[in-house]
């Protein structure tokens, strides 16, 4: 259908046809019944957009994922410190390096022990390791902090050390 070269009266015969039901409107009818997918082309247009858009996103999104574990480790660090304070408060002393963490949950002889002060056990840290606990520490009463995500004490960002006395 060619109408940029019709007269105006044309266009107006063509589109009253059109509206009527006429040949142009049982055209346009089947073009768009026969035409049931899309081209390479058009899927391969979307690919690139969906590209660059992972592109433009994806580099703000992973470092928050690496700032939600060390938040997490933090949070899990103050929730053991109540633990250990409540622990203090009924038995007069902090856990020492030997008892460790499992003092929280198992009575380990103390006589005023009132626990288990974990309702779940000993959690670990995001990364999968246990917690070092020392007491008394050499930043306070106890220390208590996990290595980060590379294991290894010092390092910087997401490898950085949680630690209790901070």
């Amino acid at each position: 259908m060619r109408l940029h070269t019709r007269s105006a009266q044309d266009k107006t015969k063509m589109l009253r046809r059109h509206e009527n039901g006429g040949a142009t409107a049982v055209a346009c009818r089947y073009y768009t019944l026969s035409r049931k997918g899309f081209t390479l082309i058009e899927l391969l247009v979307v690919l690139v957009i969906f590209g660059l858009l992972a592109a433009l996103v994806a580099p703000k999104i992973f470092p928050k994922l690496g700032k939600g574990k060390q938040a997490a480790a933090k949070a899990q660090i103050g929730l053991l410190e109540q633990s250990l304070d409540q622990f203090r408060l009924d038995t007069g002393r902090y856990p020492t390096t030997q008892e460790g963490m499992g003092a929280l949950t198992t009575n380990p002889g103390i006589e005023r022990w009132d626990g288990p002060y974990l309702k779940k056990g000993m959690p670990y840290d995001p990364w999968g390791r246990p917690y070092h606990y020392a007491s008394p520490g050499t930043h306070g009463e106890y220390d208590l902090y996990s290595y980060g995500r590379d294991g290894a004490p010092g390092g910087e960002g997401e490898d950085a050390d949680i630690v209790s006395w901070e």
